[in-house]
């Protein structure tokens, strides 16, 4: 099985394929996928949807995570995790690039590259990891003008508003915030660094019938919770954005060490993916028994 082979290919929008899972009971888990890679080792393990995260995509690129790469450069982290895995891509849209003919234009293409939602903040920029002190928040009314854009320009991409009022707006500030987004055209609402199981159910109880994401992130302000314990709690969706990442990078750190150390790699041979792991994960053999395939299909018979 290749994205090569149309028939190979889902028939759905990424956008279609992310509302159905979204409908489905239970809590939708979307795992962060920092490359194609990490986007195969997740679907892999069973996930059936991913996120794509800014502070992931920036920190991969050396970069802090301060809202200073372009659309461009999201388009082609999206398509390759969209065409190395077929999932349905939860895309981190930032402050959407821009006012509301950015926002329009960030939609469209995100939903080109293979996104199936995206979702946008209420932060001026240069933003900040939403786990950080000193946010500044835009209007309320100037956030809900990109959300109407946002549905404006959306084919069938799901469109989540994301608020960091919270933390200097209070629960009342960020529900008064999210319930006005939802007017503008959300799908869906993220409440962003909630720091108590009890703000989760106040937000939940404050949005009957509105779909709500939770933010599972390490090392930020946020009480380290199960999949399961959202649910529990009444939420839809759950991110777990740079883990894979930062897994990743640690591994990576382990390495240059020893390599600085030794002259060698021999020290780290039982923590890597072997040369048969990695062909099979990338499906090597599925490429190259496709080429074979085509070349003996069109190969003329001898004279």
């Amino acid at each position: 099985m290749t994205y090569l082979i149309a028939d190979d290919l889902p028939t759905a929008t990424a956008g279609q394929r992310f509302r159905a899972l979204l409908d489905r009971p239970g809590i939708l888990r979307l795992p962060g996928a920092h490359n194609g890679q990490a986007a195969l080792q997740a679907k892999a393990a069973g996930f059936d949807g991913l996120y794509l995260s800014g502070a992931a995509m920036t920190a991969s690129m050396g970069l802090p995570d301060l809202g200073i790469i372009t659309v461009d450069e999201v388009c082609f982290f999206i398509r390759q995790i969209a065409r190395a895995s077929g999932l349905p891509l939860l895309v981190d849209g930032d402050t959407g690039y821009g006012e509301a003919l950015n926002v329009m234009h960030m939609v469209r293409c995100f939903e080109e590259a293979g996104a199936g939602a995206v979702h946008l903040e209420d932060q001026f920029l240069p933003k900040k990891c939403g786990h950080l002190n000193d946010k500044r928040l835009v209007a309320p009314q100037d956030m809900a003008v990109k959300v109407a854009a946002a549905a404006k320009a959306s084919r069938d991409l799901v469109v989540i508003a994301r608020t960091d009022a919270a933390a200097s707006e209070g629960i009342e500030g960020a529900v008064a915030r999210a319930k006005l987004y939802v007017e503008a055209g959300a799908d869906a609402i993220f409440p962003e660094a909630l720091t108590s199981v009890e703000m989760f159910r106040e937000m939940r109880a404050a949005l009957p019938g509105v779909k709500l994401l939770a933010n599972m992130t390490e090392f930020g302000r946020t009480p380290a919770l199960t999949a399961e314990e959202f649910e529990e709690l009444g939420y839809d969706m759950v991110i777990w954005p740079v883990s894979s990442l930062r897994v990743a990078n640690k591994a990576q750190e382990r390495l240059y060490a020893a390599l600085a150390r030794d002259g060698a790699t021999t020290a780290m041979l039982d923590q890597m993916q072997t040369r048969k792991e990695l062909y099979d994960t990338i499906r090597l053999n599925d490429f190259e028994a496709l080429d074979q395939s085509i070349i003996a299909s069109v190969a003329p018979e001898p004279v």
